[in-house]
């Protein structure tokens, strides 16, 4: 495995602004609303900060959960209702809709087994705002995936406790990514601790019929998510707590398997090595040649920031491409990154409380008939140590 830089390589020393969360908190997640960026805290705290876009100053903290935020994402809509809403989800058992307008959860879901909260580590929304899901953690010898009927959330609609046997890590309903591309029902990719990657129809009551395909990896899965080709046609990546990095076809058959750390640059003018990922993010078009849109944030234990794509994926042999690199901004481990994309921005926030702006143009596409460009860019994709990798990759703050 190889890495190199792209004709277009840049690197930055400097962010734009930058800014810290009170009382020394590890940022953990970061999305992007309208008019804010969204910041979750680490425990004791367990808040959500917004943050005015255009001089990243603290403009409202919400009051999160009562232990540690595990999701923190912008959907499309909610029921109908809620658009570009914020939502979260925690090891309290809840997951919240937030109206940032009153500082409140305009809608709250519980997850409960005998009574006791179940704690959720993933959530989504569908594309059409009418389907929550949510992964608990293992609790005795279940873990289960809940589906609400936002419209009715007072309890679930039901719950499917055989998909996985262990935590539930990443929970990601498909939206096409073109105008061209369609899918069947609400497809909904799940991964766990147990190894196994599966997508599933949430749309089916009966959970034998519901699952669709089961990839085993063989080793326990902290994070998962979609990426697409040039037609909108989807597959999935999924990384492991020992910083292994796979790719699955849509029937889930394994056509990618790597340690995200061998790729490197070791040069008398210029040095990266990776030691974790991230997270990832869907461009909303393929950089450069690549047949994908999926870009990997890459992160070093020094604090610096690497943004890494692939040509294609259907070529083990083919090399890594290093697109830009961030250093300087943070000490130590990055917890996520967020690529804002219609400002042309990245953020990073980390270990150090530090929530920093980046410039972040991206390298020109190369486009020619049959590459589509990505018309769903709903929400850039929050993304979501060394002697804990297991326990920073499922965000257990």
């Amino acid at each position: 495995m190889s890495l190199v830089d792209a004709p277009s390589f840049r690197a930055s020393s400097t962010p734009i602004r930058s800014t810290k969360l009170p009382a020394d908190a590890y940022i953990l997640s970061i999305a992007s609303l309208p008019s804010y960026y969204a910041a979750s805290a680490s425990s004791p705290s367990n808040a959500i900060h917004l943050f005015d876009k255009a001089r990243l100053q603290n403009v409202q903290t919400l009051a999160g959960h009562e232990s540690s935020i595990t999701t923190l994402r912008t959907v499309p809509n909610v029921a109908n209702a809620a658009t570009h809403a914020l939502l979260s989800a925690g090891k309290d058992g809840a997951v919240k809709v937030w109206d940032e307008r009153s500082g409140s959860a305009a809608l709250r879901m519980t997850a409960s087994s005998a009574g006791t909260a179940s704690g959720l580590l993933s959530c989504d929304v569908s594309a059409d705002g009418l389907t929550i899901a949510a992964g608990t953690e293992l609790q005795g010898e279940d873990a289960s995936i809940l589906y609400w009927d936002p419209r009715s959330p007072a309890a679930p609609l039901r719950v499917h406790s055989s998909t996985h046997s262990d935590d539930i890590t990443a929970l990601h309903f498909f939206r096409p990514a073109t105008s061209s591309a369609s899918t069947a029902g609400n497809l909904l990719l799940s991964a766990s601790s147990d190894g196994l990657i599966c997508t599933s129809n949430a749309d089916e009551a009966d959970e034998d019929e519901a699952g669709l395909h089961v990839g085993n990896w063989g080793c326990s899965i902290a994070q998962a998510g979609w990426l697409h080709d040039h037609a909108g046609r989807p597959a999935a990546w999924a990384s492991s707590d020992m910083e292994t990095f796979s790719v699955w076809t849509t029937e889930l058959d394994r056509i990618q398997d790597a340690d995200i750390r061998q790729p490197s640059v070791h040069r008398q003018d210029f040095t990266w090595v990776t030691d974790y990922l991230i997270g990832c993010h869907n461009a909303s078009s393929p950089i450069g040649e690549a047949d994908n849109d999926l870009c990997l944030f890459a992160g070093s234990n020094e604090g610096d920031v690497a943004l890494i794509t692939k040509p294609t994926f259907s070529n083990p042999d083919t090399p890594w491409v290093l697109q830009r690199t961030w250093t300087g901004g943070h000490v130590g481990i990055v917890r996520a990154a967020l690529w804002d994309e219609r400002n042309n921005v990245l953020l990073t926030g980390g270990e150090d409380s530090k929530l920093n702006v980046w410039a972040a143009q991206q390298p020109e596409p190369v486009t020619s008939p049959g590459k589509a460009k990505r018309v769903n860019d709903v929400d850039p994709m929050d993304v979501d140590e060394d002697s804990d990798i297991a326990a920073r990759k499922k965000r257990r703050a």
